[in-house]
């Protein structure tokens, strides 16, 4: 990074062994604001399932082994695509399958894949991926989705017999869609491509050492009945929830670690007839729900139950009551 210079500027920490940290700085009235963020070096990567991801590896491999077309994981800034990928991208990877990633910059490195890292100065995604389509991949990774033009390289790739993982910056699953024609992408390239969107967000979990177990208060009950008959899911409240006192073991928070919630949209015939006659996100939305689709807010309270974290924290993340 500049020193001399007072303007906003991207840059990185590599002094550590552990490490990567990412930097931003951001000028302001009072001087600058800097955020770093941390990322481990070649940590171990996590299986897709203790991730949080629902369901069973039969519905996994419905929503991701697929060739002639596109998966989107979308969630804001900090709430773990990468990770997400990364996981898939593990599970994927095999010596008879040729993977290529394009990513900005490469964050953790797996044997067996063939990594880009994008230079701005130098070169784009879009540049990378028209290179990349002569490379005979199977499974193509493209870091992120940002403009037309990755849009449409990402769309052709998969109309080509390509499979392509990729990320976008929406609120959920459904909203995948309308970015995609916000980005200038016809209705009929997005239905004949776009297999299945993924959205996500990470909640703080439950410390196994200090969590207690106690009762549904009736109020906790009200909340979690009415999403269960607002999305047809029955909850059974009769187990126990848990609160969350704090102790050493995690710096006296209540929790220690995270762990995702999920939502599913895997893009059937009805859903792709609705994209390519340009009906709304509420219209898609309603025939989804019809189906199989679950809400985000319906794993999370799946993961309440099932002791991995609180009422307070999904309420957090959704703003559920």
């Amino acid at each position: 990074m500049h020193q001399e210079k007072q303007e906003s500027q991207d840059g990185r920490i590599l002094l550590y062994e552990d490490y990567n940290i990412r930097v931003s700085s951001q000028p302001n009235v009072y001087g600058e604001k800097f955020v770093l963020r941390l990322l481990k070096k070649n940590s171990n990567i996590k299986n897709i399932f203790e991730l949080g991801f629902p369901g069973t590896e039969e519905n996994l491999r419905r929503s991701i082994q697929k060739k002639n077309s596109i998966t989107i994981i979308a969630a804001p800034t900090g709430e773990g695509k990468t990770t997400t990928l990364y996981s898939i991208m593990d599970y994927l990877n095999s010596p008879e399958i040729n993977i290529t990633t394009i990513e900005d910059p490469v964050e953790i490195r797996i044997p067996g894949l063939n990594q880009i890292e994008i230079d701005e100065k130098k070169s784009s995604f879009s540049g990378a991926l028209r290179t990349v389509l002569r490379q005979d991949p199977d499974i193509i990774l493209v870091g992120e989705i940002r403009d037309t033009e990755t849009g449409e390289i990402a769309i052709q790739a998969g109309q080509t017999g390509h499979y392509v993982l990729s990320t976008i910056h929406t609120i959920d699953s459904i909203e995948v869609i309308t970015r995609l024609r916000k980005m200038g992408l016809s209705n009929y390239d997005i239905s004949s491509t776009l297999a299945t969107a993924i959205s996500q967000r990470l909640v703080r979990r439950l410390c196994p050492k200090c969590k207690k177990e106690r009762p549904y208060t009736e109020e906790e009950k009200h909340i979690i009945n009415t999403i269960g008959e607002r999305y047809q899911v029955p909850f059974d409240l009769n187990g126990f929830t848990y609160d969350a006192p704090g102790c050493s073991y995690c710096n006296n928070t209540g929790y220690y670690d995270r762990i995702g919630i999920f939502e599913v949209l895997d893009v059937n015939d009805e859903i792709k007839e609705a994209i390519m006659n340009g009906k709304s996100s509420l219209e898609i939305r309603k025939l989804a729900l019809a189906q199989n689709y679950k809400p985000l807010v319906v794993d999370g309270i799946k993961k309440i139950l099932n002791g991995y974290t609180t009422l307070e924290e999904l309420n957090k993340k959704l703003l559920i009551f």
